[in-house]
């Protein structure tokens, strides 16, 4: 099997997993979070072998007891039924911003955000993924109608920031660790950190918007 065609099964099989547990029930989606909390909880001990562990431990902890809190979020809970599609329409944004921000970034990006870092992630890249994240409002506005449309167009104005944070967070911590990936769990991807880095910052952000402007 090729590296391309292990990386496009290994991640199509991530998202259905990630989407289906997450919106089945709350039961699949407090078990689902759990795990990979602690999954991505293991990786970053090994990263941090013979380093200091408190602010990484508190980097992954943090929004996997955040989304913990999501069905909280309405204050007639437990009478109304449990919602995940906040959570949903998260993964959708990241997932776009992620996959665009690549492709563009690829073709057309000179400009390095922080390449001491992360040499490949370009402003090019960002601004571009941006734009087809926000774009992608139009489409989940017709799916979901957990959020007004402008509380969709604030968030997806915000999770290209978020996203790339978390992702150069989790590359600052390889980098000092001296390796590519935080673990070799999903092939042709690295490990459960590498693909939820991204989710790390977005899902307390977004956690705090709901509260304070919903």
């Amino acid at each position: 099997m090729s590296e391309f065609v292990k990386r496009v099964l290994s991640g199509f099989i991530y998202v259905v997993v990630l989407w289906s547990a997450t919106s089945y029930s709350q039961v699949s989606f407090g078990i689902l979070f759990i795990i990979l909390g602690l999954i991505c909880l293991f990786e970053m001990w090994m990263l941090r072998k013979g380093k200091s562990k408190i602010i990484p431990f508190i980097y992954v902890i943090t929004p996997f007891f955040i989304v913990q809190l999501f069905g909280f979020t309405d204050h007639n809970y437990p009478q109304k039924e449990f919602d995940s599609s906040p959570v949903l329409i998260l993964f959708v944004l990241t997932w776009v911003f992620d996959s665009f921000a690549y492709i563009i970034g690829s073709k057309f990006g000179k400009n390095r955000i922080i390449p001491k870092i992360s040499p490949k992630k370009s402003w090019e890249g960002f601004f571009g993924g941006m734009a087809f994240t926000v774009l992608s409002v139009y489409f989940l506005n017709a799916f979901f109608d957990s959020f007004s449309m402008n509380f969709l167009i604030l968030l997806a104005l915000i999770v290209p920031f978020t996203a790339t944070a978390g992702d150069l967070i989790e590359s600052h911590y390889k980098r000092e660790a001296g390796v590519k990936d935080s673990g070799n769990l999903i092939p042709g991807h690295g490990g459960f950190l590498d693909r939820m880095d991204a989710l790390m910052i977005s899902i307390p952000v977004l956690y705090l918007l709901i509260n304070i402007l919903k």
